[in-house]
């Protein structure tokens, strides 16, 4: 099975040229440290519109085919951060235990991590989970949460996801 992930930078900013795409780049750096051998990306930037977001997700999951998708973004208490209600209404199952780790992980470093509303879900077989904006921000979420990812896409019945392990050690129970 092809390992396909979805990166998605939600920024009106980025979508627009005025910004550089840093998060976005940071995500595709970061999956490259971790996984080992070839995967794809499926790769948007787009404005902080919740129909937008929905449309993107639904795409990449069910289109595309992706097994993980990765936003940053739009995750904050601002009136145009929707990525989480976006995330929310496109999945069947939220999976509140990576927004409550990652935010635990960003508070060791600044205390306005309790503001970030990142979460998580599953839509059909695919794991949507939202990242804050910051490049350095999104590598600590991400280091904090990817070990349980591939085993998480493993009971999707997804792609085996394998990982540098001198960079990251996903957890995979023992068979008993």
């Amino acid at each position: 099975m092809t390992i396909r992930i979805g990166i998605i930078n939600v920024s009106d900013r980025a979508s627009q040229g005025i910004y550089e795409d840093i998060p976005g780049k940071a995500i595709v750096e970061t999956l490259n440290e971790y996984i080992k051998g070839p995967w794809e990306k499926e790769y948007a930037v787009i404005p902080d519109e919740q129909h937008l977001i929905e449309k993107t997700m639904i795409d990449m999951a069910d289109h595309r085919k992706c097994c993980l998708i990765i936003t940053s973004g739009g995750t904050g208490p601002a009136k145009r951060d929707v990525t989480p209600e976006a995330t929310e209404a496109v999945c069947e199952k939220i999976m509140p235990g990576f927004g409550e780790l990652m935010r635990a992980k960003s508070l060791t470093y600044v205390p306005t991590a309790i503001l970030s509303r990142q979460t998580a879900g599953i839509r059909n077989q695919t794991l949507i989970v939202n990242l804050p904006g910051k490049p350095k921000a999104i590598r600590q979420c991400l280091d904090a949460v990817f070990p349980a990812i591939p085993y998480c896409i493993d009971l999707l019945e997804g792609p085996f996801i394998e990982c540098n392990e001198e960079i990251i050690q996903a957890f995979r129970p023992k068979s008993t």
